[in-house]
Protein backbone atom coordinates (compact mmCIF):
# COMPACT_ATOMS: atom_id res chain seq x y z
CA UNK A 1 0.00 0.00 0.00
CA UNK A 2 1.29 3.43 -0.88
CA UNK A 3 0.72 6.09 1.76
CA UNK A 4 0.79 9.72 0.57
CA UNK A 5 1.61 12.78 2.65
CA UNK A 6 1.56 16.52 2.12
CA UNK A 7 4.52 16.97 4.48
CA UNK A 8 6.79 15.14 6.90
CA UNK A 9 5.35 15.24 10.41
CA UNK A 10 7.81 16.58 12.99
CA UNK A 11 6.01 16.37 16.33
CA UNK A 12 3.51 14.35 18.28
CA UNK A 13 0.74 16.96 17.97
CA UNK A 14 0.71 16.46 14.19
CA UNK A 15 0.36 12.69 14.40
CA UNK A 16 -2.22 12.77 17.21
CA UNK A 17 -4.67 14.02 14.58
CA UNK A 18 -4.40 10.70 12.69
CA UNK A 19 -6.43 7.62 13.58
CA UNK A 20 -4.36 4.59 14.53
CA UNK A 21 -6.89 1.93 13.50
CA UNK A 22 -4.95 0.91 10.38
CA UNK A 23 -1.60 -0.86 10.82
CA UNK A 24 -0.30 0.48 7.50
CA UNK A 25 -0.89 4.06 8.67
CA UNK A 26 0.91 3.45 11.97
CA UNK A 27 3.87 1.89 10.13
CA UNK A 28 4.08 5.03 7.98
CA UNK A 29 3.92 7.25 11.06
CA UNK A 30 6.91 5.37 12.50
CA UNK A 31 8.93 6.59 9.50
CA UNK A 32 7.88 10.16 10.24
CA UNK A 33 8.98 9.72 13.86
CA UNK A 34 12.43 8.52 12.78
CA UNK A 35 12.73 11.28 10.21
CA UNK A 36 11.90 13.90 12.86
CA UNK A 37 15.04 12.93 14.81
CA UNK A 38 17.29 15.16 12.71
CA UNK A 39 15.26 18.24 13.69
CA UNK A 40 14.64 17.43 17.35
CA UNK A 41 15.55 14.12 18.94
CA UNK A 42 13.27 14.63 21.95
CA UNK A 43 10.27 15.21 19.71
CA UNK A 44 11.20 12.12 17.69
CA UNK A 45 11.36 9.97 20.84
CA UNK A 46 8.05 11.48 21.98
CA UNK A 47 6.48 10.49 18.65
CA UNK A 48 7.77 6.93 18.93
CA UNK A 49 6.49 6.74 22.52
CA UNK A 50 3.07 7.95 21.37
CA UNK A 51 2.98 5.26 18.67
CA UNK A 52 3.83 2.66 21.34
CA UNK A 53 1.41 4.19 23.92
CA UNK A 54 3.34 4.97 27.10
CA UNK A 55 0.52 3.65 29.31
CA UNK A 56 0.71 0.23 27.67
CA UNK A 57 4.38 -0.04 26.64
CA UNK A 58 6.63 2.65 28.04
CA UNK A 59 9.69 3.18 25.88
CA UNK A 60 12.75 1.73 27.60
CA UNK A 61 15.94 3.64 28.29
CA UNK A 62 17.73 0.93 26.31
CA UNK A 63 15.61 1.59 23.22
CA UNK A 64 16.13 5.34 23.56
CA UNK A 65 19.89 4.76 23.75
CA UNK A 66 19.81 2.44 20.72
CA UNK A 67 17.90 5.06 18.72
CA UNK A 68 20.38 7.74 19.78
CA UNK A 69 23.33 5.51 18.87
CA UNK A 70 21.83 4.60 15.48
CA UNK A 71 21.12 8.22 14.61
CA UNK A 72 24.48 9.52 15.82
CA UNK A 73 26.70 11.37 13.37
CA UNK A 74 23.80 13.20 11.72
CA UNK A 75 22.24 10.15 10.11
CA UNK A 76 19.18 12.16 9.17
CA UNK A 77 18.92 10.20 5.95
CA UNK A 78 17.75 7.01 7.68
CA UNK A 79 14.13 8.08 8.04
CA UNK A 80 14.10 9.84 4.69
CA UNK A 81 15.32 6.63 3.01
CA UNK A 82 11.83 5.14 3.46
CA UNK A 83 10.16 7.79 1.32
CA UNK A 84 9.61 6.85 -2.32
CA UNK A 85 12.35 8.15 -4.60
CA UNK A 86 14.91 8.70 -1.82
CA UNK A 87 18.16 6.86 -2.61
CA UNK A 88 21.86 7.20 -1.78
CA UNK A 89 22.45 8.60 -5.29
CA UNK A 90 20.21 11.61 -4.71
CA UNK A 91 21.22 12.07 -1.04
CA UNK A 92 17.84 10.71 0.03
CA UNK A 93 15.69 13.46 -1.40
CA UNK A 94 12.20 11.96 -1.62
CA UNK A 95 9.94 12.33 -4.62
CA UNK A 96 7.03 14.75 -4.49
CA UNK A 97 4.30 13.98 -3.58
CA UNK A 98 5.74 12.36 -0.45
CA UNK A 99 4.92 8.65 -0.26
CA UNK A 100 5.89 5.58 1.76
CA UNK A 101 5.36 2.02 0.55
CA UNK A 102 4.21 -0.46 3.20
CA UNK A 103 3.72 -4.09 2.22
CA UNK A 104 2.23 -7.21 3.70
CA UNK A 105 2.97 -10.84 2.90
CA UNK A 106 1.15 -14.16 3.42
CA UNK A 107 2.59 -14.38 6.96
CA UNK A 108 1.74 -10.84 8.08
CA UNK A 109 -1.30 -11.90 10.11
CA UNK A 110 -0.18 -15.31 11.41
CA UNK A 111 -0.26 -14.34 15.07
CA UNK A 112 -3.61 -13.12 16.34
CA UNK A 113 -3.53 -9.50 17.44
CA UNK A 114 -0.22 -8.79 15.70
CA UNK A 115 0.60 -7.58 12.21
CA UNK A 116 4.04 -7.80 10.65
CA UNK A 117 4.42 -5.36 7.77
CA UNK A 118 7.38 -4.40 5.61
CA UNK A 119 8.79 -1.03 4.60
CA UNK A 120 10.88 -0.37 1.52
CA UNK A 121 13.99 1.77 1.94
CA UNK A 122 15.90 3.21 -1.00
CA UNK A 123 19.07 2.57 1.02
CA UNK A 124 18.58 -1.14 1.71
CA UNK A 125 18.39 -4.25 -0.43
CA UNK A 126 15.65 -5.93 1.62
CA UNK A 127 12.32 -4.82 2.98
CA UNK A 128 12.40 -3.87 6.66
CA UNK A 129 9.92 -5.55 9.03
CA UNK A 130 7.84 -3.65 11.53
CA UNK A 131 5.49 -5.31 14.02
CA UNK A 132 2.28 -3.74 15.27
CA UNK A 133 -0.10 -4.96 17.92
CA UNK A 134 -3.81 -4.33 18.03
CA UNK A 135 -5.33 -3.11 21.29
CA UNK A 136 -8.79 -4.18 22.43
CA UNK A 137 -10.14 -0.76 21.41
CA UNK A 138 -8.96 -1.32 17.81
CA UNK A 139 -5.84 0.88 17.76
CA UNK A 140 -2.57 -0.38 16.35
CA UNK A 141 0.62 0.35 18.25
CA UNK A 142 4.27 -0.15 17.46
CA UNK A 143 5.13 -3.33 19.28
CA UNK A 144 7.99 -3.25 21.74
CA UNK A 145 11.29 -2.26 20.11
CA UNK A 146 10.26 -2.99 16.51
CA UNK A 147 11.45 0.47 15.42
CA UNK A 148 15.01 -0.74 15.99
CA UNK A 149 14.88 -2.79 12.77
CA UNK A 150 14.25 0.33 10.69
CA UNK A 151 17.47 2.01 11.82
CA UNK A 152 20.28 -0.36 10.91
CA UNK A 153 22.07 -1.00 7.65
CA UNK A 154 20.91 1.93 5.54
CA UNK A 155 23.57 2.91 3.01
CA UNK A 156 25.13 6.34 3.46
CA UNK A 157 24.33 9.08 0.95
CA UNK A 158 26.61 9.25 -2.06
CA UNK A 159 27.84 12.69 -0.99
CA UNK A 160 29.16 11.18 2.29
CA UNK A 161 30.66 8.04 0.76
CA UNK A 162 34.47 8.27 0.82
CA UNK A 163 34.74 5.32 -1.61
CA UNK A 164 32.52 6.69 -4.33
Amino acid sequence: MRLNYEKIYNNVDEIKQIERNDPFVVAGLAVHAITAYSKDKEKSIEMIQYLMDKDIQPISNLLIQEINDSMMDKKDYIGKSYFVGATPDNNYEPSIPLSIDVEENPHSYETEGYVRLFLKSGGADNLRPITLRKTKDGRYLLFSDTVRGLLAGIRIPESDNPWA
